[in-house]
């Protein structure tokens, strides 16, 4: 399942893998974030400043301008014509352009400049656009009719064409800073997801560490927020394994002594069928208490495994010969496992409580009509271990239901026919306490169990 969500990651476009790291990630939306508010920022500033600027330049400079370019016409023009050598030593002197149109001279300073698009036509002829107010300013007409249209020399302000890369050099710059600090700013929130982790593993020894104690920040706060809760945790996991093995102890000790004056008793034939009873009823109760002991063990998530390499036939043989005991039929079970199974780094008394929970499960149920089939394996790196009889199967509604405590789903499967409903829930404990799975399925006939364990 892991390798196929990479295979899926890997396939994704850029784009994608881009959104999901921006939407799986603080820092970078905090830095993003930045830029956006800086871009806006800076966007806003120069379109204000631009418009303050052009609205009070037309007002305050504009006439300055105008008087200006009535020198110069008449520089140009002194006696009522232009004149071209006045205009090139105007032009040369400074950075604008010069167009002079009219009915004897036609001359431009730069034939190779175009025209700006505002002073243009579709079809490239002169034409003023937008504001009336630079057609005043910048166009003069002389005694004679010709035209002076003056403007700036574009070649004199030649862009920089290292500006660009400059520019976006000092924006990476800035945006490289902005995320190493934030991401130092952010650094806390590892450790506390680290530590997080540890406590959710049953690690309680190291906590999280806390960056200035004395005056903590918000992130410094939550980090001695979670160890108080993980000391909590702790302390009432400490507690719930102290009073499990009191009531352990205080439960069984009278049950063995309540067995033993039972034991006691003569066995005549008025008293035997009492004392049987009675020794059976106190098995009953010695195996439910037990049965509830060890499903509170293994429930909790920091369930102590005692892995050692144990042999599954031999264990299996084991189970299969203490049932013969309990059902005649146990003798008939088909073992199906492959005699060069290495050993498996397992908890032998959980799987020695699993498999005799699920063949007692299926001899009891369903091993009457056929053979009870055992069967282990090994398949695409999981150890499987399968269990299935050959009785009346579960209704499908309540297939999900029958590893849960307690649930018995009908007659046939009650507490007439032998258990409380703890075997299968026990079964189910085991196996996740193993970090594998457990899964229930019909036959047709029967009841099929499958436990899939990881293989090292």
């Amino acid at each position: 399942m892991i390798n196929s969500d990479c295979t899926s990651t890997r396939r994704q476009r850029w784009h994608q893998r881009a959104r999901h790291a921006v939407g799986h990630s603080i820092k970078l939306r905090l830095v993003l974030g930045f830029l956006l508010l800086a871009v806006a920022v800076t966007a806003t500033f120069t379109g204000g400043a631009q418009g303050v600027f052009s609205g009070s330049w037309r007002h305050a400079a504009g006439p300055l301008l105008s008087d200006y370019v009535d020198r110069v016409a008449a520089d140009i023009s002194p006696d009522g014509t232009p004149s071209i050598e006045r205009a090139r030593a105007f032009t040369a002197r400074l950075p604008v352009t010069v167009r002079i149109s009219g009915p004897t001279i036609n001359w431009q300073s730069h034939p190779g400049q175009k025209l700006p698009e505002w002073m243009q036509h579709e079809d490239g002829t002169h034409h003023w656009k937008g504001d009336e107010k630079w057609q005043r300013l910048l166009t003069r007409t002389t005694a004679d009719g010709h035209r002076l249209v003056f403007g700036i020399d574009e070649e004199a302000f030649e862009p920089n064409p290292y500006a660009f890369g400059i520019t976006l050099g000092i924006l990476l710059l800035l945006t490289l800073l902005a995320f190493l600090y934030v991401r130092r700013l952010l650094r806390p929130l590892d450790d506390i997801q680290a530590g997080a982790r540890r406590f959710g593993d049953g690690q309680f020894g190291e906590q999280i560490p806390v960056c200035h104690s004395d005056k903590p920040d918000e992130l410094g706060l939550l980090a001695n927020t979670i160890n108080t809760m993980g000391h909590d945790i702790h302390q009432m996991l400490e507690a719930k394994r102290a009073l499990l093995l009191a009531i352990s102890h205080e439960l069984r000790s009278p049950l063995t002594r309540a067995r033993l004056n039972t034991e006691l008793l003569p066995e005549t034939a008025e008293v035997a069928p009492q004392r049987d009873a009675l020794l059976r009823d106190l098995q009953e109760m010695a195996g439910l208490i037990s049965d509830l002991l060890e499903s509170e063990r293994l429930s909790s998530r920091h369930a102590a495994l005692h892995r050692e390499p144990i042999k599954l036939q031999q264990l299996a043989e084991e189970v299969i010969g203490e049932l013969q005991a309990k059902h005649a039929n146990a003798g008939t079970v088909q073992l199906q496992i492959a005699r060069d199974l290495p050993a498996q780094q397992l908890d032998q008394t959980r799987m020695r409580l699993l498999l005799r929970n699920l063949l007692d499960n299926a001899l009891r149920h369903g091993g009457k009509q056929a053979p009870v089939e055992l069967q282990i394996r090994v398949d695409n790196q999981q150890l499987v271990i399968e269990v299935r009889d050959h009785g009346t199967g579960v209704p499908e509604d309540q297939l999900e239901q029958m590893a849960q405590p307690f649930f018995r789903p009908d007659a046939a499967r009650g507490r007439n026919s032998g258990g409380v409903g703890l075997g299968l829930y026990l079964c189910r404990l085991v196996a996740e306490a193993h970090e594998g799975s457990f899964r229930l399925s019909n036959a047709h006939p029967g009841l099929r169990v499958v436990v899939s364990l990881p293989v090292d």
